[in-house]
């Protein structure tokens, strides 16, 4: 006799086949550039959404290269994070995020709810530099460089703030078009070892794109980069505010 399935066993969508397995998801050798810059204060408060309030008119652009991480493979990202503070707390806001591989963004926004879009995200060393690209619908939006490995950090202030809290704004609409779900997640790295952290002299460049407007939050000047290489294990979240309770 054959057993019919139980939905509400189901992981995720497809039920019989998922698009990612369960967790806990640890990254080995995770590899961030991290350039800081600060940015037009009434483009920030037109993207940072209440309760979560914007600590300073900065911005930090990210290009990540994970090239071992369990059920999602190997992959680039690219984004931006926007420093909050939310109940006196603070911590990053993740405001955009693209990627490379469909199993992370099924993963990131089904569970976290992180804003992940398909695009080619690329961080790469050249000669001596770091270079960091995003391209989307064939056309370059980011470009980052930094001097490679030009002066060691300590890790521990690294760690301090890897552990920090982030905040995402969860969207899941219902099947009439209304948001069922609309809610700031707060999720934590775990787990973190910093093997080693660097920083050097760094550029960045956006470029307008309809659909992948990071150069909506303009450059206006570069305020320093961080190169790090780490192995963490990304934590599941909790909701802090839901917008329709």
């Amino acid at each position: 006799m054959v057993t019919r399935p139980d939905p509400r066993k189901a992981l995720a969508m497809p039920m019989s086949s998922p698009s990612y397995p369960p967790g806990p998801y640890r990254f080995v050798n995770r590899e961030f550039m991290i350039i800081t810059y600060r940015t037009d204060p009434d483009a920030l408060a037109a993207v940072v959404p209440e309760p979560l309030e914007i600590v300073e008119p900065i911005v930090k652009y990210e290009f990540i290269r994970m090239p071992d991480s369990t059920g999602f493979g190997d992959y680039t990202e690219s984004g931006q994070v926007i420093p909050v503070r939310f109940n006196g707390q603070v911590g990053g806001y993740v405001h955009s995020m693209y990627l490379n591989d469909d199993a992370p963004i099924a993963g990131g926004r089904e569970i976290w709810g992180f804003p992940k879009k398909f695009a080619e995200p690329v961080l790469k060393v050249e000669k001596d530099t770091l270079i960091g690209t995003l391209d989307y619908s064939g056309l370059r939006v980011a470009r980052g460089t930094m001097g490679y490995k030009h002066q060691s950090l300590d890790t521990g202030p690294i760690l301090e703030s890897m552990l920090g809290p982030n905040y995402l704004l969860k969207i899941m609409p219902h099947v009439d078009g209304t948001p069922r779900v609309c809610e700031i997640v707060e999720y934590r790295l775990e787990d973190v070892t910093v093997k080693g952290a660097w920083t050097g002299p760094a550029r960045l460049h956006l470029e307008e794109h309809a659909l992948a407007p990071v150069a909506d939050l303009p450059v206006l000047e570069v305020l320093g980069a961080t190169h790090i290489v780490s192995d963490l294990t990304l934590g599941l979240g909790k909701v802090v505010h839901d917008y329709l309770a």
